[in-house]
């Protein structure tokens, strides 16, 4: 299983995070300690897979405004080039992160120009060879994006790989449509809590199993710092142990996770190798604050051989 290219379908937006000491209740407030305006969104994942050591294009939607502008400096600082055409009617949306003293994250978003795509945005989006190609559920859930880009992925050739996050706006993902989605994936990448959403089944391995009767090929289930339970295409489900580090903010270390993983699986490794490569990176990325916080391969290698954990 080999790629030299991520071929990423899922747009950057902007993150506006907040370090609060509790969620506020109904009607009350809570003060920030620390606040920060960063790029975030797919943002968080291609720059993973970056740092990872794997090539990046960017194939979802940016927009014309401050967001937008924010964004290309980013990607361009990451060496990941734009190859969607720009929206030239409205800027990027943004998303408010609040994380509280464990580390957890809550999110409140606002699609931008990400939020509308047509076909013919698409027509031009072809992958190369040797690319895999990552499709987000948000965009799969936005009523204005959804039926271009499930269209678009249903046009591929059968010897594209895909590669697949619901994300937590999977449970406004048209069921037909997440259907036919995760009958076409080669790997679908998921936290333990979006595999029950998906399934209705609370533990992993049972969702994991479900999954696969949908035609689900391959499977990689996030668990927080119990691992990745992985279910590999005729296989048996294993799981790979996480690392038990301290916790200073979750935001994107699923994104971590699943860029580190597809970079790992790229380079030939086994599913069971680069889940325990992506499972270093996400440990890597709690420890530090803001959600595109992914090491570096080196990095992530050191701690995988370390020991920790």
């Amino acid at each position: 299983m080999l790629w030299r290219r991520l071929l990423h379908m899922g747009a950057p937006v902007v993150d506006l995070t907040y370090r609060i000491d509790r969620l506020p209740e109904p009607g009350g407030e809570s003060l920030a300690s620390e606040a920060a305006v960063t790029p975030g969104g797919g943002f968080n994942m291609m720059a993973a897979a970056r740092a990872a050591g794997l090539s990046v294009a960017c194939g979802g939607r940016v927009g014309s405004g401050p967001n937008g502008e924010m964004l290309l400096a980013a990607l361009a600082a990451a060496g990941i080039p734009l190859i969607a055409p720009r929206a030239r009617w409205a800027d990027s949306g943004s998303c408010v992160v609040l994380v509280t003293p464990d580390g957890e994250r809550s999110f409140v978003s606002h699609p931008g120009a990400e939020g509308r795509i047509e076909s013919p945005d698409l027509a031009d989006l072809r992958p190369a060879a040797g690319d895999v190609v990552f499709v987000s559920g948000y965009t799969l859930a936005y009523p204005g994006a959804a039926p271009a880009l499930a269209g678009w992925v249903a046009a591929l050739s059968a010897a594209v790989p895909l590669a697949f996050d619901p994300g937590p706006l999977v449970g406004r993902i048209a069921p037909d449509r997440l259907s036919a989605v995760l009958a076409r994936i080669e790997w679908l990448g998921c936290s333990a809590a979006e595999a029950t959403a998906m399934t209705g089944a609370a533990v992993p391995e049972e969702a994991a199993e479900a999954l696969r009767a949908r035609g689900c090929r391959n499977i990689a289930v996030r668990d927080g710092a119990r691992g990745c339970l992985i279910v590999p295409r005729g296989g048996p489900a294993r799981r790979v142990p996480g690392f038990r580090v301290p916790v200073v903010d979750t935001n994107g270390a699923g994104d971590t996770h699943f860029g580190a993983f597809l970079a790992e699986l790229g380079r030939g490794a086994s599913p069971e190798a680069a889940a325990r490569y992506a499972n270093a990176a996400a440990a890597l990325s709690v420890m530090r604050q803001g959600g595109a916080a992914a090491p570096a391969d080196a990095d992530i290698r050191a701690f995988a051989s370390s020991g920790a954990g």
